[in-house]
Order: structure tokens, then C-alpha cells, then sequence
């Protein structure tokens, strides 16, 4: 019998902590609690309790397996979120995996995963350098109840904030840096190792820096064929149906992805996606109606922050929906 896991992705939109990070520049802190002004220990758990309660209803209410965050500024508030969810989700032994990384503004990516159905196995965090150190690509090893390995590949690539084309070369270089870490999981683990990288990539699968440079594609054959370590990237099916995982000016874009490894798609894979139909797999955006803003346009519900009123949502989640994959051994 087929053992299946429900594996999760979701931007939390600018998890900080009340307190200030003790190395982090004196510049940049204090802009930082200009931004964050207003944001206490209240505010702080009234968005930890929103967040949860999404995470407790993926995986048909049962809580995801595995799940993949970024924006989080450290241990202790992923922590807390667990606390919450061990509260919320009953019989979950949820733990945490995280690093601190190279990012000034103290935005990481990190892991939440169940206990009982995987045992965590070493991470390693790869700096992506532009001119100077940026998000790390961070890398977890988990071992499944029947022994078999599973990595996955966490991503927040650069933000298109100061423009998309202007940004651009600081994605592709992200992408090169998986591409390259990607060649030297295989190497050195083996090419029969299920990898799977997930992610907000602040780019959509057709995006230069996701096809050309991640090498990542909608053909199957081609990854399977290919000498270069491919990837099959399992959000084109739900393309083209006016939704995304995150909206700017009401355009739906689909930043946040899985693309997985040819070791995935082999007849004899150890771990694959679950297959639903012809090239079809069962990947899912995580849309709750009470994270649906109301309008014309099925956006998130932000959650914003107090310093800005006109966008601040007690009420609200995250600027970014959650995804969703189910995996079968």
C-alpha cells in the first residue's frame, strides 16, 4: 500500500519578532522599526493565530506534512507558530528546521515538519552572492517511515519590487545557483534521490530565470531525457485560469512553485508526485474563502502591518496564497 504526504509552501508575509535582531545594522533596524511600529506582542499573535488557522485546514483539515515558509524572521516565531499549530492540529509532533541566513532584513526560509512521519536528516544553506550576499537557497534531507530520502529545496528569490526587468539578473543568478546546487545533490547523493524544490520565486514558470537558468519546464519527457539536471515544473496545469499565488494591480502571477527532479518521474521513483490525469499532478492553491479578499479579483487577504493603515488587516493572513502537493512512496 501507497503511503501519500500532503507537502505545503506559503510566503507568512513579514513574520517578525517584537524584539530587534542583535547583529543586524543599526541603519537598517532602524528603518525597520519604522516599519514595524505599532507591532507587538498582540499583533504578533493575532497574525500567528490567523496563519494557523490556514495551515490546520490544508491536507483536508489534517495540517500539512511538510511545510516550506519564507519570510520568517527567526526560530522563535516559528515556534510560536508551531505552538499554535500543536494546539490547533491535533496528534502532530510539528518541529522546526531553520537558519539563520545572510539576508539583512532578517527574512528567512525555513521548515515545519511532522515528526512522526519524517526524520530530518541535515540541511545545508547555499548563498545565492549578486554583488554582495543575498537569500540562501537552503536545502533539508528528511527520511520517510520506510527509509527512503526525500530533499527538499527551499526558495525566495529577488524581489521585483524596484521593477521586473531591473531585477531580473539578480533572479537569474538565483536560478544558476539552484541549477548548479542541483548538479551537486546528484553527484554526491546519488541520481536516484527524490529532490524537490519549492518556493517563491517572485518569477513565473516561463520566466528566463526559471526555464533557462533553473532549467525547470512543462515537458516531462524532456526532463527525463535530458543529461542536465531538469526540472518539472507542476504548476503550468492550473495556469491560464485566472487565479494565482499572488496578485499586483489585480494581474494574478504565479510566483510561488514545485519543480521536481527526473528521480521523481521514473517508473521505479522512490518518492513522485501523485498523478491525476495525462501530465496532470495533485497540486493545489490553498484558497480558503475567509483568505479570499472580497472584489472582482480572488486576491489573499494581506495582513499587513499597523505603521500602514490603509493596508493593515487584523483579519488578514499573507499577500501570498499557499500551495500544495501530494507526494506518494
Amino acid at each position: 500500500m501507497k503511503d501519500q504526504y500532503n507537502i505545503a509552501w506559503w510566503n507568512l508575509e513579514n513574520l517578525f519578532d517584537t524584539y530587534d535582531a542583535p547583529d543586524r545594522p543599526e541603519w537598517l533596524q532602524n528603518k525597520l522599526n519604522r516599519e514595524l511600529e505599532g507591532w507587538d506582542h498582540n499583533v504578533l499573535g493575532a497574525k500567528i493565530g490567523n496563519l494557523a488557522r490556514i495551515i490546520m485546514q490544508m491536507n483536508s483539515n489534517a495540517g500539512p506534512d511538510i511545510l516550506g515558509v519564507c519570510e520568517v524572521e527567526n526560530k522563535r516565531v516559528l515556534e510560536l507558530l508551531v505552538d499554535e499549530l500543536r494546539f490547533a492540529v491535533g496528534g502532530r509532533n510539528y518541529q522546526v528546521i531553520h537558519h539563520d541566513m545572510s539576508d539583512q532584513r532578517g527574512i528567512d526560509i525555513a521548515f515545519i515538519y511532522d515528526a512522526a512521519k519524517f526524520t530530518f536528516g541535515e540541511m545545508f544553506s547555499r548563498v545565492v552572492v549578486q554583488r554582495n550576499t543575498t537569500r540562501d537557497i537552503l536545502q533539508a534531507s528528511f527520511y520517510t517511515r520506510r527509509g527512503n530520502p526525500l530533499i527538499l529545496i527551499g526558495n525566495h528569490w529577488y524581489s521585483r519590487m524596484s521593477g521586473e526587468l531591473e531585477t531580473e539578473p539578480y533572479r537569474i543568478i538565483a536560478g544558476e545557483t539552484l541549477s548548479y546546487w542541483m548538479e551537486r545533490i546528484v553527484e554526491i547523493r546519488g541520481k536516484d534521490v527524490p529532490i524537490m524544490a519549492m518556493g517563491d520565486f517572485n518569477d513565473e514558470p516561463f520566466n528566463k530565470s526559471i526555464s533557462d537558468y533553473a532549467l525547470s519546464t512543462h515537458s516531462r519527457m524532456k526532463v527525463i531525457n535530458a543529461r542536465n539536471p531538469r526540472l518539472l515544473n507542476l504548476m503550468y496545469p492550473l495556469m491560464g485560469r485566472g487565479f494565482g499565488t499572488f496578485f499586483y494591480n489585480n494581474f494574478p502571477y504565479f510566483f510561488d512553485q514545485f519543480m521536481v527532479a527526473k528521480s521523481m518521474l521514473k517508473s521505479n521513483a522512490l518518492i513522485r508526485p501523485v498523478q491525476i490525469g495525462s501530465g496532470v499532478y495533485h497540486v493545489n492553491i490553498v484558497m480558503p474563502p475567509e483568505m479570499m479578499a472580497g472584489g472582482d479579483y480572488p486576491k489573499p487577504r494581506c495582513f499587513g502591518r499597523p505603521s500602514s493603515a490603509s493596508s493593515y488587516d487584523p483579519g488578514g493572513y499573507s499577500d501570498h496564497f499557499p500551495i500544495s502537493v501530494m507526494l506518494e512512496e
